[in-house]
């Protein structure tokens, strides 16, 4: 853990792209006397209700959109830069629509998570929900991992599974994976910023 006062909560840095519930979930419960971190900021590639949520709670905020520089690296290094501004311990991507970079993932190597809508290695990709309905599975679920160069291939977390029911749309599964998706991504951040999180390789415990 990074920092010299065990007893002083963590700074963690948001990512964030749409309406920002996720986020919302996060902001909610780094006010609660026990929590172990603090956001420093909401950084986004867009305008977007994620950072008006993020301003309305009085966390600072930026935009890095893409089509201000010439390529793709260049976004990378500037989404770099404004988030290690911050001097965040954690980053959580919480609905961020773009595919991190090298630059990004050097600096903060082992330090990004995210949540997903499916229970991983199944499903990847933005339409996990719809393609676990197609496939007819039983059960499907949420995952906090951690980010790697691959889409939805970093070292699984945390997991919580959610029955799919005879009825479900795509819409009605996924509120209630965001039910289980929000109550994990914040246990799991109380987990990491206390010291809890424990990496060797894949393999990820908390104590």
């Amino acid at each position: 853990m990074r920092g010299t006062d065990p007893g002083a909560r963590r700074p963690i840095v948001l990512l964030a792209s749409g309406a920002g519930s996720l986020a919302q979930s996060i902001l909610d419960r780094a006010d609660d006397p026990d929590t172990s971190y603090r956001v420093a900021a909401l950084v986004s590639d867009r305008d977007c209700e994620a950072a008006a949520r993020a301003d309305r709670s009085g966390v600072p905020t930026a935009v890095v959109r893409p089509a201000e520089y010439d390529d793709r690296a260049g976004w990378d290094r500037a989404l770099t830069e404004t988030v290690g501004s911050f001097d965040p311990d954690w980053i959580v991507s919480a609905g961020f629509m773009r595919i991190l970079g090298p630059a990004f993932l050097e600096r903060f190597d082992s330090r990004v998570v995210n949540s997903h809508p499916a229970l991983l290695p199944s499903f990847p990709g933005v339409h996990a929900v719809r393609d676990a309905l197609a496939y007819g599975v039983a059960v499907s679920g949420c995952t906090v991992h951690l980010v790697d160069a691959g889409v939805d291939t970093g070292p699984v977390i945390a997991q919580r599974a959610v029955e799919v029911l005879t009825d479900d749309t795509e819409g009605s599964l996924h509120e209630r994976i965001k039910v289980a998706e929000r109550e994990m991504l914040a246990d799991v951040l109380t987990a990491a910023t206390s010291g809890r999180l424990h990496i060797e390789g894949r393999k990820v415990h908390q104590s």
